[in-house]
This record gives C-alpha cells, structure tokens and sequence, in this order.
C-alpha cells in the first residue's frame, strides 16, 4: 500500500493530466444568456477541497451594467440556505469583465449562479461546477524547514520549561541548587523527550492516515473505461463497462437526450474520429455499434458522463479495432444487434473544411492562439454556390466540437454553450424552481436552439486552451438533414 501510494503521490506531484468533466482541461466555459444579457464565464477550479476558484464575467451583450454577483451553490443546498452573493469587481483595463474568487468547500457538483443588474434588467446564468480533488499540493520547501525549525525550537523549549520546572520550582528564594534537583529536572526532561518523542510519532502516523485517506478516497480518479469489440459475420459491436463510474457518483443522467456521449479517435495518426452514443445493454454495459468506415487500429476512447447528483466527467480507454471480414452470415456473436444511431457521426481522412457534396467549413478568424487565455473559436459553413448554409438542430445544439491536443494529453468536447453539461445545468435549474421542474430524464437541451439555429452558417464556441502545443478539432454540424464534420490543426502559443 505504501510503495502505491508513493507512486501515485509521484504521479500528482509531476503534473499528471486529471480532470474531471474533460481530460486536461479543468476549466469550465460557459457563454449564453443571463436574462436579456449574454455573458461568458470562465470558472477556474481549484483542484483541491476546499479551495479557492477563480471566476471571470464578460458581459458580451447588455447596456448599463451595475452589478456583477456570483454565488455558489452545493448540491441541492438552496433549499437549505445559501450564502450571500460575493460581488464580482471590474478588471482594470478590460471593459465589461469581472472577476471574483469563491471557496469551494465540500467535494461533489456546485452551480455558480452569476446574476448581472443593469439598464436592462436583472439576469441569471446558472453555470454547473465539479468541485473535486484532483492533485495533492506539495508544501513549498522554505515553508517546510521553517516549520522544522519553528517545531524544533518548540520541542527544546518544552523540555527545557520542564527541567527548569522541576530544577528550580521547589527550590527556597535564594537557595542554591541541591544534587537531588539536578537529578530530578534530568530525569523529568529524559521523561519530557520521551513523551514528546512520542507524540511526534503519533502525530506522524495520524498524518499518514490522513494523506492516505486523501489519496485512496477523496482524491479523484477518473475510473478506467473498459472496453471490448465483438466481431462476427462482419458486424461489430464495441462494449463498454461504465460500472466504476456509475458507483462513484450515483445513476447517469441523459445529456442531449444520450446516457453516454462516446468520441473514438485514431492513434497517433489522428486520420479517424467518430462521435457514438452507447445504449445500455444490461447493467453497467452500454454497447454501440462500430460504423464500418472506421479503419483498424488503436483507438483512444473518451465518454463523457453526466450523473444525476450534477457531477459531470470524462472517462478515458483505449480499443482495438481488427480488420473486417466481408460479411459471411448472421453475427453469432452479437446477441440482437444494435442499430446505428441516427446521430452517430465520423470523419475519416485528411484535415480540411471539406464536408462533401459542395459543402465546406473555414475557420472565421486566424488570429494566434495561446494557452489560459479565453477565446471564441469560430467557424463559417458554405453551400456548393458558396452562401451561407442555414445550420440545423443537433441534438438541441447548433454543432459539436471535439478537441485534443496532438499527445492526448487534452481532451474537451465543447458547443457553442461552452464546456458545460446542460443536464447538469438542468438538474440545477430545477432546483432552482422545483415546482416549474420538468419530468425526470427530460432533454435539457429542447428549447435551446430550435432549427434552423443559425440562418447565416457561423458558429462558435468558447474555449480556453490549457497548454501550448499542436491541437486537432473536429467541428460537427448538421446540414440539408446530414452531420458533417469538419477538422483544422490548431497551433496554441505560450
């Protein structure tokens, strides 16, 4: 147990990628409508419990801002008393941005209700957190040796007090010290060492316990996504077990009306990308069917899970996909295949705006791009004549985005919401008005982007890049009835 802990604690001390809700990309993206304002909020987490997260506002739309409030908000704590607002300041030098910073105490899912009061009115976005531990701070080494000192100094000061006590205690005013004194205050301060030596060690072991209670339980892990093809008569079928990560934070919750939003990408060439959505197949097992375009070879998986306690994460495995056989029969293997789901989507090949039948996609601005600065990236689709090309509802969405950068190391499925879940925005959303509720496992999305969502063909989506390097997105839109996916190669700055 200690040599595991020992690697782990090595593992977070170097800066191993774990992120919740994507993978290398802690930050939360939220941009849409806080009553008759449109903000964008970036939201910081700490990445440890409790913790201090950095909120950013920028009011994009909205006349005669007053006052920018952000409050978080626990699970279901509304109900039982929440605290004030904290006030979100202006930023020096950047017009309609606010920044607050808000301690996150407990582990689990928050919402970050951000109110905006102005000339128009009074608005709210509710913005839905992970507040999770996912690295273990180390203590600065100056810190460490003062404390060392200052505890050393304690120590002998202790048993020094002792001696003296028993030296010079008892003793008549203007006496001297008597032989029998000395050897009482030496004894008295051997007895001292001793007592203190052992509350050091007990305070050492309680300590261990504590850090390995930290690392085994309250530290989180995304849970391992195992996976299986099953390949017979030329159908296959991959199979995945999702029991880890539905016992840790209770029953999935539909996000665009799908348990589980599923993203195979091909490594390392990156020249093969499908976007699936697995149904449950009995118990903790999902299944989909695997679309017969996708090459063979090593695919990274990503699932992107929504729980109903609000906690929304991605869990991250890897497949093998063999050659396929030409079709010789029925598929033994697969007990009652799975048909493909409508809104099941892929791309193979090469990078490019490309999106067949004339249609085409390109990237609206090439300004440069760096990391931890937020950003909206956008992009424009054409018809064959080269107008605009009226964008259709996607599941509730104008379009989907897939980015990872070129090692695997970030991973984030994002729309032109942001990063956020919108089932978990739902469930604190109902909160928020439980008698307005909607019945349980109602599309969160419906009523977002009603087709056609966007007549002029642009879409956008807010994101922050976390680390400098070559990335590859993947842009899925939905066109004259057909997801189509576009895919650009990024280069992200300092």
């Amino acid at each position: 147990m200690r040599t595991a802990l020992r690697a782990l604690l090595a593992l977070l001390l170097l800066g191993a990628p774990l992120a919740a809700a994507h993978v290398g990309s802690p930050n939360t993206f939220y941009e849409g409508a806080a009553g008759p304002y449109t903000v964008r909020v970036v939201v910081r987490p700490p990445g440890v419990v409790p913790g201090l997260a950095e909120i950013h506002v920028r009011v994009l739309k909205g006349e005669g801002v007053r006052r920018v409030t952000v409050l978080p908000v626990y699970g279901d704590q509304r109900t039982q008393g929440a605290p004030p607002p904290d006030v979100a300041e202006p930023v020096a030098g950047e017009a309609g941005l606010y920044g607050a910073a808000l301690w996150l105490m407990e582990s689990g899912a928050y919402s970050i209700d951000v109110c905006v009061d102005g000339a128009d009115g009074t608005g709210t976005a509710i913005v839905p957190v992970n507040s999770l531990a996912v690295r273990r701070e180390p203590m600065p080494r100056g810190l460490g040796a003062l404390l060392t000192i200052l505890g050393g100094l304690l120590v002998a000061g202790g048993i020094a007090i002792v001696g003296a006590a028993l030296r010079e205690g008892t003793a008549a005013p203007g006496a001297g010290l008597t032989r029998a004194a000395t050897r009482r205050a030496w004894i008295g301060m051997a007895a001292a060492a001793l007592a203190l030596a052992a509350a050091l060690a007990g305070g050492r072991g309680w300590w261990a316990q504590v850090e390995e209670r930290y690392l085994t339980r309250e530290l989180y892990l995304p849970a391992p996504l195992r996976a299986e093809v099953q390949d017979a008569g030329g159908r296959s079928e991959l199979t995945l077990a999702l029991d880890a990560a539905e016992g840790r934070f209770g029953p999935l919750l539909p996000d665009h009306g799908k348990l589980v939003h599923l993203f195979l990408v091909r490594e390392p060439e990156l020249d093969a990308m499908a976007h699936l959505h697995p149904v449950r197949r009995a118990g903790p097992l999902f299944g989909v069917a695997v679309p017969a375009a996708l090459p063979a070879g090593r695919y990274r998986l990503y699932a992107d899970l929504t729980h109903e306690s609000g906690v929304a994460e991605t869990v991250v495995g890897a497949v093998e996909l063999p050659e396929r056989r030409g079709a010789t029969g029925p598929a033994e293997g697969l007990a009652t295949p799975l048909a493909a789901d409508p809104d099941d989507s892929w791309r193979v090949g090469a990078p490019g705006g490309e999106l067949g039948d004339g249609w085409g996609m390109a990237r609206e601005t090439a300004a440069p791009l760096g990391a931890n600065r937020d950003a909206a990236l956008a992009f424009r689709v054409t018809d064959a004549a080269g107008a605009p090309a009226p964008l259709e509802s996607y599941m509730g969405m104008a379009g989907h985005a897939a980015v990872r950068r070129a090692d695997g190391s970030v991973f984030a499925h994002l729309h032109p919401t942001g990063s956020v879940s919108m089932a978990a925005q739902e469930v604190f959303a109902a909160r928020a008005r439980p008698a307005a509720a909607g019945p349980a496992g109602a599309e969160p999305a419906a009523g977002h982007c009603p087709p056609p969502v966007a007549a002029d063909g642009r879409i956008a989506f807010p994101y922050e890049f976390p680390q400098p390097g070559k990335y590859r997105i993947w842009v899925q839109v939905k066109v004259a009835g057909v997801v189509r996916t576009g895919v650009f190669d990024l280069e992200v700055g300092e």
